[in-house]
């Protein structure tokens, strides 16, 4: 378990819920989220026109995969860039998405990204991937392996 602080909850004017809360935590443990939505079919699209897309925004094993999950890859790599609060030197082939054996998705960074991460003392990025009709979704966290100072949390 981490010894990190927790926010306490102001109660509301309605407390009745009960439950446990999670209120957003205050001490820097967190060094940003990202967010990002792919058209599936608008990427695809955009591939067909513009063939080397495929080598600019894919690794060679992300090329294989089916339209909805390069497209939720675009959208992953997208939300670690604003994660990391857009690195300048950003590539698309320094982020690449895998799976434990259990399926779930996680990063691996390299170059660039890399070093913006280790930079901010990101321990962990946490990614959730998801797509639905013609949409691909990706949410990066960017967690802090120690409570950053008061200074470096503002």
């Amino acid at each position: 378990m981490s010894s990190f602080p927790t926010a306490t909850p102001t109660p509301g004017p309605d407390d009745s819920f009960g439950g446990r809360a999670f209120a957003p935590r205050e001490d820097g443990t967190v060094a940003g989220v990202g967010v990002d939505v792919v058209g599936i079919s608008r990427l695809a699209a955009m591939i067909e026109r513009t063939p080397a897309l495929l080598a600019r925004l894919f690794t060679p094993k992300e090329r294989e995969l089916s339209a909805a999950s390069r497209a939720a890859r675009v959208a992953a790599k997208e939300a670690v860039g604003k994660a990391l609060g857009a690195p300048g030197d950003f590539s698309w082939q320094d982020v690449t998405v895998e799976r434990t054996e259990a399926r779930r998705p996680y990063l691996r960074l390299r170059g660039a990204t890399l070093r913006a991460a280790e930079a901010q003392r990101v321990a962990h990025l946490h990614l959730s991937l998801s797509h639905d009709g013609d949409i691909a979704t990706a949410i990066v966290v960017a967690e802090r392996g120690e409570p950053a100072d008061h200074e470096e949390a503002r």
